[in-house]
Parts: structure tokens; sequence; C-alpha cells
């Protein structure tokens, strides 16, 4: 049973499918699921494998885990099996907590070109967790050893789907690249990236403008030309980076803003005692969530 629940779970990340894992933590009464009883629960709210009790229940599992596949948020559930007007309607005599965790298909990157920028590109997409599909005819694996997919069948997109939650980026160092934008702002990305200079990437505007691409689909908002945030770049990995770091920036709902600024930092007016702050700084592990 374990073994069929770690390769179904192995099956939908191969797969590229959100899901969220529902595990059973406590029970009372009598409960038909027992603690540790977990379900793999689909972005449909469908049960694919496991079981973590049946009627209401489940359907309060399913509900809730497909909440979290929106949010990305784990929860844990309260559920009263012995009160059909405020529980879920089954009087069985006992409650049972549930704790849900989804699990994100890695958002893709899309980088249609070649080059160091390219290449650097798409191995800090890789780092940061993106699913990273180069498209140039010349790209190798060798040269891009992070991507998960190279499209080498001459340029453009094909058959390949750009949803709402694609990241496109071209550097095709001018080689087409205002058809491929048009082609690029076909699809639903949210994130459309060109990196070129100011006076390049405002020729591809005009050009696109001109070629009858509405104008609500060029904003600012969506379209990045020149990509990247304003970190003083010059080298071709610097460039990548402040394309990379946008990228992240706008998946995050991030300001941009200096953390000092955001966090509010400042020096404290009242003297410190030195045992005592380092005793404090000693105990304490600083974790990632709260840089």
């Amino acid at each position: 049973m374990l073994d069929e629940f770690f390769q179904k779970l192995q099956d939908l990340t191969n797969g590229g499918k959100g899901f969220a894992v529902a595990t059973v933590i406590q029970t009372e009464g009598s409960a038909s699921a027992r603690t540790g009883s977990k379900a793999i629960i689909n972005s449909l709210g469908q049960r694919v494998f496991g079981w973590v009790g049946g009627g209401c229940a489940e359907s309060a599992v399913q509900f809730e885990a497909v909440e979290s596949l929106k949010d990305g948020q784990t929860r844990v559930i309260s559920l009263n099996l012995d009160d059909e007007v405020l529980g879920v309607g089954m009087p069985c005599g006992g409650s049972m907590s549930v704790f849900i965790e989804p699990y994100l298909p890695k958002p893709p990157l899309l980088i249609l070109g070649h080059g160091r920028i390219a290449e650097t590109l798409a191995e800090l997409g890789h780092i940061m967790g993106f699913c990273v599909t180069v498209n140039d005819p010349s790209a190798t694996k060798e040269a891009f050893p992070g991507a998960d997919r190279l499209l080498t069948e001459g340029a453009g997109y094909g058959n390949l789907e750009i949803g709402p939650d694609s990241y496109v980026v071209i550097a095709t160092q001018h080689k087409g690249d205002h058809l491929s934008m048009i082609r690029a702002l076909e699809g639903a990305a949210p994130y459309v990236a060109l990196i070129a200079s100011k006076k390049r990437a405002q020729l591809v505007l005009d050009y696109l403008a001109a070629a009858g691409v509405p104008r609500e689909k060029l904003s600012a908002a969506r379209v990045h030309a020149p990509a990247g945030l304003d970190l003083g770049a010059q080298t071709p990995e610097e460039i990548a980076l402040s394309v990379i770091s946008e990228i992240v920036a706008i998946r995050r709902s991030a300001s941009c803003r200096p953390l000092v600024e955001v966090k509010g930092v400042k020096l404290s007016d009242d003297d410190v005692d030195v045992e005592t702050a380092n005793q404090i700084l000693s105990s304490c592990s600083t974790s990632t969530r709260e840089l």
C-alpha cells in the first residue's frame, strides 16, 4: 500500500499536474478512518488514491483540497461526524482532523533563444524550481544542462501550450524577436519579456501595435521590454539574474523594494545589553521564512 502511494505521487509529479495529499492526524470516537490514513486528490477534487473516510467527510476533504491548490497553503480541517446540522452530516459518533498539503506543479519557464544570457537564465530557472523549456534550433543539452525540455525543430512555439502560469522570455538577440513576441502574446502567459536594449524594445512594441496587437495585450503589467529589474546589470550573468529576479518578484507579488525598507529594521534607540543579546541570538535559529 505504501509503495503504491509513493508510486502514485511520483506518477502525478512526473505528469506535471497539481494534487493534494490529505492525512488523518487525529480521530475520536467511531470515525471510520484511522490516524495516518491518506488520500491523494487531484485538482478537480477527485480522489485518485487512498481513503480518509466516506460520505460527506470525503466531500469536505475534497473541497478543501481544491482550495489548497488554489492558494498553495496547507491547512488542518476538523470534521464533526456526530452533528448532522453543524458537522458534515454523518452521525457516526466521532470526529477527526485532517491535514491537507498541496503539491503544485513547477511553473513553466519558456526561453526562446540561445547564448550566454539564455544559458544562465535556464540554469537559474532550474535552481528556482521552474520547469524550463528552451526553444532554439541550436540548443544542446551541454549548453542547457538544467533544462527540462529542448525544442530544436526550428524557431517558434509550435504546439507548445502557453498557459496562464507560464513565463516567457525572448532572448533571440534580435533575430525575429518581434515575430516571436506576436506568437508569445497569443498565449495566456501573464509574463512575456524581451531581452533587448531600450531602443530595440521600443521598436518591437511599436511594430506590435502597428501589426494590430490590441493595446491591452501590450500593457506593462504583462509585457516586459526591456526585461529584468534595474540592477545595473552589464554581464550576461547579471542580465539573467535581473530577469529571473523580476520573474520571482511577479510570481510572489513582491514590491521589489529593498528588504531594509520593507521590514523597517533600524538601529534601536535603547541601549542593548551585549550578553543578553548574544544569548538570544545564540538560542534562535533563523528560518528562510523570517528573512
